[in-house]
């Protein structure tokens, strides 16, 4: 497992709890109100943090339409400031995702905010999205890294992810796309299922966790019922639906279903 990984999360499972912070300047669906957007970031976190979950992630998911790799300054420089103002509040391990596949822009804030790690779409092979063609960018990602001294800084990433095409890479199994990933010094891997809240195949959870050394995270679809499959089988979980009310990532979070989560986690 890489160094990384044990640095931000220890020896004990990851649970990191997803904050969807509400739509930012210039997008479709912003409300005009840069503290409501901070406020209600916080108050996320804080909810989290009160329910024992001890790793959180924000992004930009209500970003809609989102563009393809690259977002402005009016994106990145929000998001710095919610994840800095998360990280001094909780003392967590924080990460961040800017969408879609904004992964120099997410190292820039990361880095910027103090924060722990990045989760990046599109570190290896092409595949089509939603956003249209999104070319793998893991050299020039790196050497950014390299730049810009955040070395310390851990990129988490997904492959054969969710809300894609995979056709152009089909005859490369997920097995290979995670050995890729590996060879280009990825800090950890992230399974999904088709889409935001599907349930991740376990069968290839098991495949990727067998053929790599690095940390594997599953990504989506994890619930208090299910949870203990996946348990032994990987080294902790991005729970965002879930926790919302009715399992709807657009709903408020909803304190009871943590709590039942993390009790049956702790069973």
């Amino acid at each position: 497992m890489s160094n990384k990984f044990k640095t931000i999360f220890g020896e004990s499972k990851a649970v990191i709890g997803m904050i969807h912070v509400p739509a930012l300047p210039g997008t479709h669906n912003y409300g005009g109100n840069v503290k409501d957007i901070i406020k209600k970031s916080l108050e996320e976190a804080k909810i989290y943090r009160q329910c024992g979950v001890s790793a959180l992630m924000i992004e930009n998911m209500h970003d809609t339409p989102y563009i393809n790799r690259k977002v402005g300054h009016e994106i990145s420089a929000l998001m710095a400031i919610i994840a800095y103002e998360i990280k001094n509040l909780t003392q967590s391990a924080v990460g961040i995702q800017i969408l879609a596949g904004a992964n120099s822009a997410a190292l820039s804030a990361a880095h910027s905010a103090g924060i722990d790690f990045i989760r990046a779409e599109g570190f290896v092979f092409a595949h089509i999205a939603d956003e249209g063609m999104i070319n793998s960018d893991a050299g020039s990602l790196l050497r950014f890294r390299k730049q810009i001294g955040a070395e310390n800084i851990a990129i988490f990433t997904d492959i054969k992810k969710k809300h894609a095409s995979h056709t152009i890479t089909g005859d490369v199994t997920i097995e290979q796309t995670a050995e890729a990933a590996e060879f280009f010094l990825s800090d950890g891997l992230i399974i999904t299922g088709e889409s935001t809240g599907k349930i991740t195949n376990l069968d290839e959870l098991i495949r990727v966790k067998i053929g790599t050394n690095l940390p594997v995270l599953v990504g989506s679809g994890i619930t208090a019922e299910n949870i203990c499959e996946y348990d032994d089988v990987c080294d902790g979980f991005i729970i965002g639906s879930y926790f919302k009310r009715n399992g709807f990532w657009k709903n408020d979070l909803d304190k009871n279903r943590i709590l039942l989560l993390m009790k049956q986690l702790h069973k």
